[in-house]
């Protein structure tokens, strides 16, 4: 294996080899960019950026809309596409549900950053 090569930022396995302009992990299948990596700082502690799905920045209290009509188990409608989210807060979830909320006739809930766009 290349000394030079970071290990996965998911699974911190040090197997990770380059394809074309990705870097890949073998073990749990992650995927990253390497010119992501190096502007890291070589990915020593840095603060994780997340992006809705249009790619803007999320931070904590912001505003977001759901894009996508979401099924939701135990309720008949789900959460309709345009529905507005305040306040959200940013956590490591579960699955890639990174985002907490309080959402109007559901309650508490996480969601995906793909499934929102910043208001």
């Amino acid at each position: 294996m290349n000394e030079n090569l970071p290990p996965c930022p998911q699974c911190s396995s040090a197997y990770t080899y380059q394809m074309g302009a990705l870097l890949v992990c073998p073990e749990c299948g992650h995927e990253w960019s390497a010119t992501a990596e190096a502007a890291d700082g070589g990915g020593g502690g840095g603060e994780k950026v997340i992006r809705d799905s249009v790619g803007n920045v999320l931070a904590d209290g912001d505003t977001v809309t759901v894009v996508k009509t979401l099924k939701v188990k135990g309720s008949p409608t789900g959460i309709k596409a345009g529905t507005k989210v305040r306040n959200i807060k940013l956590v490591d979830g579960i699955d890639g549900h990174d985002i907490d909320c309080r959402i109007d006739g559901f309650g508490p809930m996480q969601l995906k950053s793909s499934v929102v766009k910043k208001a």
